[in-house]
């Protein structure tokens, strides 16, 4: 059934995805429902590479700046929001397009993954929070070795969230449903090592200039602390350490590289492991796969 039917475009950070998705989005009369775990955030648009209302181009989109960045928003609520999004769109007969790179977020959706509501337990956490990151991941590969493969390992805050889950549930997360909700055609974009670190690179001093990522750190930490900002990650972890005094200019841009380049590597890991993901190297052969999908 055509109503049934999701087109995901995935790919590792500074492939293109957001332009394909727009591509493509325009040429079927779909509409654009994001998994990126950091655009979910109102008020991290520049470290987050957040599409703009320009680069919309027309193409309503959805999921973005849904959460509150002082509050955490876990893979659960994501799931329910992204699958009441794409079912509303497919009732408008429109196709929705999934489009980012946060695995989890894609598989919790494609693989309908049940994710146990696991209320926060402020005591645990008070305990897991004196481990370094290395013991927290170390204690999460021996509880749940599958969920270590994929995680964010230099993450506490998603460490302890993961080691949460198996302890309070006594099973490790997640439990798969065999029965996919969607009728999934999932696109991965393919670029060389080489072809991303230059993307990387060059977004990188494009979101430096006029030093707007640097503005919007200083903003967010007006309501956010720097801990906070650090549990984000990647861009955000080495701005906040940056204006601190912690680093120099030039430190801060090495290793917000050095760091994209390492999170490409794991994102490729991760999409790796999944044999149904198309690989396309132009948006040509994506559209000749989309026109067969929907035929």
């Amino acid at each position: 059934m055509s109503s049934k039917k999701l087109i995901v475009i995935l790919g590792p950070t500074s492939s293109g995805k957001t332009g394909l998705s727009i591509k493509l989005a325009k040429k079927f009369k779909g509409e654009v429902v994001s998994a990126d775990s950091r655009q979910v955030y109102k008020g991290m648009d520049v470290g987050s590479g957040k599409i703009t209302k320009k680069e919309m181009a027309g193409i309503t989109h959805y999921l973005l700046d849904v959460a509150n960045p002082k509050r955490r928003f876990t893979v659960a609520q994501y799931q329910k929001l992204a699958l009441r999004t794409i079912k509303n769109i497919q009732k408008k007969n429109k196709i929705p397009f999934l489009v980012g790179g946060t695995g989890f977020y894609i598989q919790s959706v494609v693989d309908s993954i049940v994710i146990p509501e696991v209320k926060p337990d402020l005591k645990l956490r008070k305990k897991l929070e004196k481990l370094t990151t290395e013991q927290l991941f170390q204690k999460l590969k021996k509880s749940d070795p599958k969920r270590a493969e994929s995680i964010d390992k230099q993450n506490p805050r998603r460490l302890i969230r993961a080691i949460e889950i198996v302890m309070t549930t006594g099973k490790p997360v997640p439990n798969l449903k065999s029965d996919g909700q969607f009728n999934c055609l999932q696109i991965g974009i393919k670029k060389s090592a080489e072809e991303l670190k230059k993307s990387i690179h060059e977004r990188l001093l494009k979101r430096l200039q006029k030093n707007t990522m640097i503005n919007e750190v200083k903003k967010l930490h007006k309501s956010l602390s720097w801990k906070r900002l650090k549990e984000f990650g990647l861009e955000y972890r080495f701005v906040a350490q940056y204006l601190q005094g912690k680093s120099t200019r030039q430190e801060m841009i090495n290793n917000i590289q050095k760091e994209s380049e390492h999170l490409v590597k794991k994102q490729m890991t991760w999409f790796n492991r999944d044999k149904r993901i198309k690989w396309v190297k132009n948006p040509k052969e994506a559209c000749v796969l989309v026109k067969r999908f929907l035929a």
